[in-house]
């Protein structure tokens, strides 16, 4: 509150701050000039950390995500996802080993403690499963590499991404990691005991950042969607299956343990393969138009195949929207059948009024490629990408 927030959500049981500049001095779109002109401090605490740890550990994270958990170096991360029995998306969060035995799952909003400790009534792998007394916060951005180093010395330059690093800020133990949910620069400090050393940890990056024009911002979405990350709940639950969510790479072809979800996962690629999707519609990223959407969308805006297709007529619906001051545009992520995933196609969809360039009217839209513009941090799709993989081993 003291650094301005004005607004909030609720995200795994907690406020979560979803603004900082208000309406009138500029709002989001201001926040997103300092994140990607400068760097910015997000209060990401709302990512709860759930800790696996004992001589099962690897067993049961391997057991648990789809990626091979046993490929996973300590003091290193990865994007991964948990799929329950059907291979519909639990969770997405960032999966930390910090040790041989130890991993903390960083989360997106759900009760994943629960399903985790449920898993384990059954299957009994010696294994503690808890959450810990560590709260995240994000630095994002394009200086966010030299305020880190004032912070931490020289050594968190060279920090590859997903790397993880020990140290201290303020006095305050933390572990450093180089994620974040922007596609620019950026880093994540994990602090432990962070009921005892929130503020201290805050007021010291807060002064180390004045050099550099620090802003204290809410999580940035219209950079993540131009980036092309996902936000689960918005863009994928547990009624969607990787693949159409563009997370096929997220399901190895090599991973020779068994795993939740599993069966149904190979079963699903085996029927894409074939020619025959085992679901009616898939993520894709649209441009369009519209009078620039700079705030949060409160609904779910429905999509149409034609100009002439009013609201009792859609066929999919946009999850994601926001105005990229780079493309000039709107830009957004939704759901469209199968049939209509092709780069190119057109479609239309149905904005509110204040957004409409003619109320009541629907805007034109474009399947394109995602990401909408380079990331400056690629995520794993983007790296398999250039590698001519689509699979995570």
């Amino acid at each position: 509150m003291e650094a301005g927030c004005w607004r909030a959500s609720v995200y795994n049981r907690m406020y979560h701050p979803r603004g900082y500049v208000r309406p009138e001095d500029g709002g989001m779109m201001a926040e997103y000039d300092s994140l990607v002109n400068h760097v910015t401090l997000w209060n990401v605490a709302v990512e709860r950390q759930i800790r696996v740890q004992g001589p099962g550990a690897e067993d049961f994270v391997n057991f648990v995500i789809t990626r091979d958990a046993t490929r996973i170096p300590v003091m290193h991360a990865r994007y991964v996802i948990l799929c329950n029995e059907h291979g519909g998306i639990l969770n997405d969060p960032v999966l930390l080993r910090v040790a041989e035995d130890e991993f903390w799952f960083s989360l997106s909003d759900s009760d994943l403690l629960f399903w985790l400790q449920g898993v384990n009534v059954g299957r009994r792998f010696d294994v503690d499963i808890r959450e810990i007394d560590v709260s995240p916060v994000q630095i994002q951005g394009p200086k966010s590499v030299d305020l880190m180093a004032d912070l931490f010395g020289p050594a968190v330059a060279e920090l590859p991404p997903y790397g993880l690093l020990a140290g201290d800020v303020g006095g305050c133990p933390v572990i450093v990691s180089q994620t974040g949910f922007s596609g620019e620069k950026g880093y994540e400090i994990y602090l432990k005991d962070s009921t005892l050393h929130a503020e201290t940890l805050w007021n010291t990056v807060l002064e180390a950042g004045k050099p550099h024009q620090l802003a204290v911002v809410a999580p940035a979405h219209h950079r993540r969607i131009a980036a092309g990350i996902l936000s689960w709940g918005q863009d994928m639950d547990q009624e969607t299956l990787p693949f159409q969510a563009n997370l096929g790479y997220q399901v190895p072809r090599q991973k020779a343990a068994d795993y939740i979800g599993k069966a149904a996962l190979e079963e699903a690629r085996r029927q894409l393969e074939a020619g025959t999707p085992p679901y009616t519609h898939q993520l894709v990223g649209l441009r369009l138009g519209g009078k620039p959407i700079e705030d949060y969308a409160p609904d779910f805006w429905l999509i149409s195949p034609t100009h002439d297709g009013g609201p009792g007529e859609p066929v999919g619906y946009v999850t994601s929207p926001w105005f990229s001051p780079e493309l000039g545009q709107n830009i957004a992520m939704g759901y469209v059948p199968v049939d209509f995933t092709g780069v190119g196609t057109q479609l239309w969809v149905q904005l509110p009024d204040e957004y409409s360039d003619v109320p009541g009217s629907p805007v034109a839209a474009e399947v394109v490629e995602v990401p909408f513009r380079p990331s400056v941090n690629p995520n794993q799709r983007e790296i398999l990408r250039q590698r001519g993989l689509d699979a995570a081993v």
